[in-house]
């Protein structure tokens, strides 16, 4: 199993200049690596007996990959002394981060879903790098071992699991200082719990009247994080638009605009960790909307849509539940909102209709709760409930060995 923990560094002031001097010339880097191959794929992308509209008639040179770009590192260093003093594997990380860039270009990722063109990266945009490797024992207390970096002070406010090893490192530049996320690797591996209670399991609907609405009928209150801050955030964007451009004052407006910002995503974070564990706390098995929440951002709810940050929120979902060996369930979005969760009876109702009302069986209830029951029973049918149940019932062991190897 693998996780990643975050911690705040506390460099000194040497080590911090060092950080902003390797972070410069790994942007360059990337940015050069970057060039070669737009270049190449802009001369060699039309087939040998065609030709493009704009024609090129380059020397006829290999596609650069990853090897190739990999082995003009020691001659970089030789004729740019000044990276010799980058570590090694902190150098070969840019020409990796390079070629999953531009394969997302062209091929996509394992969904086959392509990423737009690669955009070169100006200083300002390039905060992040990673030790691949790092050796056992790198941290002793609160203090880490960086190769090439030196000791760095590291506020440890969690302490790391037993068995886990530390995989990777990586050092991120932010509004309000640095910080370093280390990769951790155990062992073992997380199995959903046979044992849970089919009866512990409950539907979720995410909204903006409410952040989210329970199937037993409770509710959760939307924060709204980014609106209450609108004010302050708009005080400090005057003040960043009246300062000259490039000048130092622009700068220290700049940075206070992104400790702002900051704040705010740090207590949507916040928030969200807390609501997954009093979820999780609570049921063995959570349902939820399978929601295309970009599409949702492109309409006229779009900030509160992003304001609610429900992808974060279900991506952490996810993951917590899966580390705690529960289940989380996705289910159809479709007409969870208009189907009557009592008879099943299409009931239509516009959006700013907050109450749904049955003239076929007469169920009264809100809207969200009707939502998050469908939700609940569209989850039930899932073929984990329908083992655990098969299991209680005593129908027999073959049933229930049939139908668990479908999970995998």
């Amino acid at each position: 199993m693998r996780t990643a923990y975050q911690y705040k560094l506390r460099p000194t002031k040497q080590q911090a200049a060092e950080i902003d001097r390797w972070l410069s010339m790994l942007c360059s880097q990337y940015n050069y690596l970057l060039a070669d191959r737009f270049n190449w794929y802009e001369q060699n992308r039309s087939p040998i007996n065609a030709c493009p509209l704009v024609c090129h008639l380059p020397e006829l040179r290999d596609n650069p990959d990853y090897f190739s770009q990999k082995k003009t590192l020691p001659q970089l260093k030789k004729t740019h002394p000044w990276y010799s003093e980058i570590y090694s594997q902190v150098l070969q990380d840019v020409v990796k981060r390079v070629k999953v860039t531009f394969d997302r270009f062209l091929k996509g990722d394992g969904n086959g879903k392509r990423s737009g063109k690669p955009r070169f990266k100006h200083r300002s945009r390039y905060r992040t790098f990673t030790y691949p490797q790092m050796k056992d024992g790198c941290l002793q207390g609160n203090l880490i071992n960086l190769p090439m970096l030196g000791k760095v002070k590291v506020v440890l406010h969690r302490s790391i699991p037993d068995g886990f090893k530390i995989k990777t490192a990586s050092v991120t530049k932010k509004a309000d200082g640095f910080y370093l996320t280390i990769s951790l690797e155990d062992a073992t591996v997380t199995e959903i719990n046979p044992d849970f209670n089919p009866d512990s399991i409950a539907g979720i609907d995410v909204g903006l009247k409410e952040f989210l609405t329970t199937s037993d009928g409770e509710t959760v209150a939307i924060p709204q994080h980014y609106r209450k801050a609108q004010k302050r955030l708009k005080v400090i964007q005057k003040r960043v638009s009246r300062c000259k451009k490039s000048s130092n004052r622009r700068q220290k407006a700049v940075k206070q605009l992104g400790c702002q910002h900051k704040k705010v995503a740090d207590k949507r974070k916040d928030f969200h960790f807390k609501t997954v564990n009093w979820l999780l706390s609570k049921y063995d098995v959570i349902a939820h909307e399978d929601l295309n929440v970009k599409g949702l951002a492109r309409t006229r709810l779009a900030k509160s849509v992003l304001d609610a940050g429900w992808s974060s929120f279900l991506s952490i979902l996810a993951n917590k539940a899966e580390n705690a060996g529960l289940l989380v369930i996705p289910v159809s979005a479709h007409n969870t909102s208009q189907d009557c969760s009592n008879c099943g009876e299409k009931v239509p109702k516009k959006l700013h209709v907050r109450w749904h009302d049955c003239p076929n069986c007469g169920c009264s209830l809100d809207r969200d709760h009707n939502a998050a029951i469908n939700i609940k029973n569209r989850a039930v049918g899932h073929s984990v409930l329908k083992a655990q149940r098969l299991r209680n019932s005593r129908i027999g062991c073959e049933a229930y060995t049939i139908l668990v190897p479908k999970l995998v």
